[in-house]
């Protein structure tokens, strides 16, 4: 995909603050640093309304799609400059495209989805209509790798790594659940689910969620060992890792919504309402689990037989409030 239609920002003009509101204890280690001077910037992006859709499924499926095509070009692009920089001091310690490579990943899921093969797929119309005139926010972000991937100095590379790879292995299977739940892929098969694969650092094997925090740990730790031989580094890094977080908090803004239903075509009206004295009775039955729950307890073996007694009664009380109000 080119770039060559927009040149990268030479300021973050995001949301995300960069500014620290404190002077950095360079004596720290690199990974500390980092997780202080990006917690406000993670959370912003974490809680933007198009994340919050991504992450709970509620995106239609060309949309999802056309993400993981605005996220392959970023691998792809980030990926590349890795490996034309795979010796350099401050990448080298971190650089293993076998454990985490993502673009290989992309590519296989965006063709699952749409039914096309690995090396076609990039002729969909979906992907024809995102390369013909891409946002904005991707053209920026392409634009800044790139530039990072040709500088003499490549350290900004560590901070986008940082950004990425431990971002995609925190979310590890809880997202790759709900995607899989969204949109109807299943998670024995993987078919569809590879971005949100990893692999044991020693094996074939996929990684569960203690392997994942294994990886996260010498991932930093390898930081820490570069972040020590220069301040100047921790300096680089922390700047670029900000700035990685601002553009990706603008990817995410890329994401579109469905187009609501014009009005004077909606269908009527049909949603399920339930009566007021139905209302109450659900406030009722909740004051009483409440209730059960401060003075009986849960706790225990027979505790856990009280709670499963519990749920299976409000389950029938539940369903029985459905019948009447369907009758």
């Amino acid at each position: 995909m080119s770039t060559s239609t927009a040149s990268p920002p030479t300021s973050p003009t995001s949301s995300v603050s960069t500014s620290a509101r404190t002077t950095p204890d360079w004596s720290q280690p690199l990974a500390k640093l980092l997780r202080e001077a990006t917690h406000e910037a993670h959370d912003t992006v974490a809680q933007s309304p198009a994340a919050k859709a991504l992450l709970s499924g509620l995106l239609s499926k060309e949309e999802y799609v056309r993400y993981l095509m605005m996220l392959y070009h970023v691998y792809d692009t980030f990926e590349r400059g890795l490996d034309r920089h795979s010796t350099h001091p401050v990448l080298e310690p971190t650089y293993n495209p076998t454990l985490l490579a993502r673009t290989s990943a992309l590519s296989s899921d965006i063709s699952y989805l749409l039914q096309a093969p690995s090396s076609s797929w990039k002729s969909h119309p979906v992907h024809k209509a995102l390369t013909s005139s891409p946002p904005p926010a991707l053209v920026s972000y392409i634009g800044r790798l790139t530039e990072l991937s040709n500088s003499q100095d490549p350290t900004g590379l560590l901070s986008h790594a940082y950004v990425r790879y431990l971002g995609d292995l925190s979310g590890g299977q809880t997202i790759r659940h709900t995607i899989a739940k969204a949109y109807g892929l299943d998670e024995q098969e993987g078919l569809g689910l590879e971005f949100y694969r990893f692999n044991e650092m020693a094996g074939q094997k996929m990684a569960g969620q203690g392997e994942m925090k294994r990886i996260k740990e010498w991932f930093r730790e390898s930081m820490n060992v570069v972040g020590e031989r220069d301040r100047r580094v921790k300096e680089i890094v922390l700047a670029e890792s900000n700035r990685a977080f601002e553009l990706n908090a603008d990817l995410f803004d890329c994401i579109e919504s469905q187009e609501p239903i014009d009005d004077d075509d909606a269908a009527p009206d049909t949603e399920s309402t339930y009566p007021v004295s139905s209302v109450i009775a659900v406030v009722a039955a909740a004051c009483l689990a409440h209730f059960l729950l401060v003075t009986c307890g849960f706790t225990g073996t027979l505790g856990y037989q009280k709670l499963i007694a519990f749920e299976e009664w409000f389950d029938q009380f539940w369903k029985g409030l459905v019948e009447t109000k369907s009758a």
